[in-house]
């Protein structure tokens, strides 16, 4: 399971648990850095994540820790860090003190306020964008076959495409195609143009930007939830999170912006 951690006031990671582990180690983490990973409900100190004996035995010795500084939390607002003693809560997020006069404004005009907490995307959103981005791709993959000479009821499957090499050569071309459209829009901009029609987004689990890596990965995992008579993507219906067979595998979300 991969780990986040707060690095002068910025998110980092995720890192697996041999590089945490390493961080540790070589004391990057001390006690009082925040850090996170999905099994976790909220960010915390590392040392609250451990037990006392272990954390002791870790950090003897350590020259970079200053006990009593108290903890710490992300501003909602600014993103920065500070320490709680320092900020104001409401509900489950912090402010520190620069932001409250515009925070308290947003909170008096009835402005939407940033919980923290994701806004997942609901079935049928996710539905709409998918066919939208069907209808995108078809219209590509139907050019490009005309483009290769055949007819317009050819290029729409409508009847045989003619020689098998020439089969191959644009199932090949429209496969590249797809895969490009999906991780090149969903690792620069969250979103494939569908998505952006219906303003919805994929994250990692902590909200986070998707790599490219990982949306070339969950390209490949949206096949399974096909091949499984699409019962993979109907399951994002009844998932607390809805996520589909491949938001499990890749550990993404679909988000509203």
């Amino acid at each position: 399971m991969n780990w986040y951690y707060a690095d002068q006031g910025q998110q980092t990671g995720p890192v697996t648990e041999e590089q945490f582990a390493e961080l540790v180690r070589t004391g990057k983490i001390q006690p009082d850095t925040l850090v996170w990973r999905e099994d976790m409900a909220a960010w915390a100190p590392y040392g609250e994540t451990v037990a006392p004996d272990q954390t002791a035995a870790t950090f003897t010795g350590s020259s970079s820790f200053t006990p009593g500084q108290g903890p710490e939390a992300v501003c909602a607002e600014c993103g920065r860090m500070y320490a709680i003693h320092d900020m104001i809560r409401h509900g489950g997020i912090y402010i520190c003190a620069n932001c409250k006069p515009v925070f308290m404004q947003k909170l008096a005009e009835g402005a939407q306020i940033n919980t923290g907490e994701l806004n997942y995307a609901r079935f049928g959103t996710r539905v709409a964008a998918y066919f939208l981005d069907i209808l995108i791709l078809m219209a590509v993959n139907m050019a490009i076959g005309m483009i290769a000479g055949l007819s317009l009821a050819q290029a729409a499957g409508l009847q045989p495409k003619g020689a098998l090499v020439l089969q191959l050569v644009l199932f090949a071309i429209q496969m590249t195609i797809g895969i490009l459209y999906e991780v090149i829009l969903i690792g620069k901009y969250g979103a494939t143009l569908g998505k952006m029609a219906c303003k919805i987004k994929v994250v990692t689990a902590d909200g986070g930007r998707v790599s490219y890596l990982r949306a070339f990965g969950r390209y490949f995992a949206k096949m399974l939830s096909s091949f499984t008579c699409l019962i993979g993507f109907i399951i994002a219906a009844f998932d607390g999170q809805r996520r589909a067979l491949h938001d499990h595998i890749c550990n993404t979300r679909v988000v509203f912006k």
